[in-house]
């Protein structure tokens, strides 16, 4: 059988000494290998698993429930939050009524640079929604995830330097497997006709599309919430709202 990734989490009761080392001799004497491991927020564990027997890793789940130090909490294919998880050692924030919008703060750069790298490696049509007050650093995270996918990424609107719109992309620029960045309210409160038809066209391509202010772009266009694949939040605190009101007026003085 070919080789397959597994995610262990299990939840530590009583932490005694050698429960690592127990765990570690069960899965080495299934022939199961440990690829990653590690803390994931207080007395849980996470495990990046692999083997080539689906087998092997039922028959450890069964004998691991009569283990009463701890208590398995998923045992899974891996997803992309449970790699980051094991690889920062925590969890990303991911709202419970909306699965598909993920929270960051400032200080998590780091794991949102990784998020974001992750998801650019991905082949085909995305759009991914970021939102978030001035200056908190959505463009330059969008950057480096690119960089972390060995990815080119295009300008289509922007202000990290000054507001740019663009009407026509040079051809290497409208490859499909760039990152294309789009301001959401510099394209539609700023844009002109050129500029729209230049927007339609980028979010026809089965391409990687990151839309900053991703609200006004769909109160201000015909597109919907319905046409993001995630949205991300970034926030300087945790508790900081994002109100556009007081920042979208800034855009229309500068026209």
């Amino acid at each position: 059988m070919e080789y397959k990734q597994w995610y262990m989490e299990y939840k530590i009761h009583k932490n005694r000494p050698g429960l690592l080392g127990d765990i570690a001799s069960m899965l080495g004497m299934l022939e199961v290998n440990i690829l990653t491991i590690n803390g994931v927020e207080g007395k849980t564990r996470g495990m990046l698993l692999e083997t080539n027997d689906d087998q092997k890793i039922m028959l450890m789940g069964e004998m691991l429930k009569k283990v009463d130090n701890i208590t398995v909490t998923a045992l899974r294919t891996p997803r992309l939050v449970d790699k980051l998880a094991v690889r920062h050692g925590r969890y990303i924030d991911r709202d419970s009524d909306d699965r598909k919008t993920f929270r960051f703060t400032r200080d998590e750069l780091g794991l949102l640079v990784d998020f974001l790298g992750e998801v650019f490696k991905k082949e085909g049509n995305q759009v991914i929604g970021l939102r978030g007050m001035p200056r908190v650093g959505k463009t330059e995270s969008i950057i480096a995830g690119s960089v972390c996918a060995m990815k080119r990424w295009t300008f289509v609107s922007s202000t990290l330097l000054r507001q740019t719109v663009r009407s026509q992309l040079a051809e290497d620029e409208l490859n499909p497997n760039n990152v294309f960045i789009i301001d959401g309210i510099v394209s539609t409160i700023r844009s002109n006709e050129k500029h729209y038809n230049l927007l339609q066209t980028i979010m026809a391509m089965p391409s990687t599309k990151v839309i900053e202010h991703p609200d006004i772009f769909v109160r201000e266009s015909e597109y919907t919430y319905d046409d993001f694949n995630i949205i991300i939040e970034l926030r300087n605190t945790p508790n900081e709202e994002i109100l556009y009101e007081s920042f979208t007026t800034s855009y229309s003085d500068d026209l």
